[in-house]
């Protein structure tokens, strides 16, 4: 089970939860996905192309252990050279997969650079099931 409990004195999230509360259930801990395809090749080179791989390969995780992006209680994002452009890109894509009720609390991340040359982002969540 989840709750989302809106803490008092803080701002209003957008897109995101400030807090989730689990009881019971199957803990998924998703390991940083990168914008690497099936056959380890970069997917893109801005990163809009890039954020929707990786969200996909998110899914393909999630999807293996049994769940689904509705399961994620706490997401990060790695973002090389965050900017406003980047972050609204990552925003559009996210709305596309994210469910926007209850969705996870997160955090983004700005970095210098990822474990791949020309590598953007790298998102990892932790989902509990059931």
């Amino acid at each position: 089970m989840k709750e989302y409990p809106l803490p008092q004195g803080v701002s209003p999230a957008r897109g995101y939860s400030h807090a989730v509360a689990v009881t019971g259930g199957t803990t998924v801990y998703i390991a940083g996905q990168i914008a690497l395809d099936a056959s380890g090749k970069i997917v893109g080179d801005d990163i809009g192309t890039q954020a929707r791989q990786v969200f996909l390969n998110v899914r393909a995780a999630l999807t293996a252990a049994g769940a689904t992006f509705s399961d994620i209680v706490k997401m990060t994002t790695y973002v090389v050279g965050l900017d406003d452009a980047k972050l609204a890109a990552i925003r559009e894509v996210r709305k596309g997969f994210l469910p926007t009720a209850g969705p996870p609390a997160s955090t983004l991340v700005g970095v210098s650079r990822l474990a791949m040359e020309g590598l953007l982002i790298e998102v990892e969540a932790i989902a509990v099931i059931g």
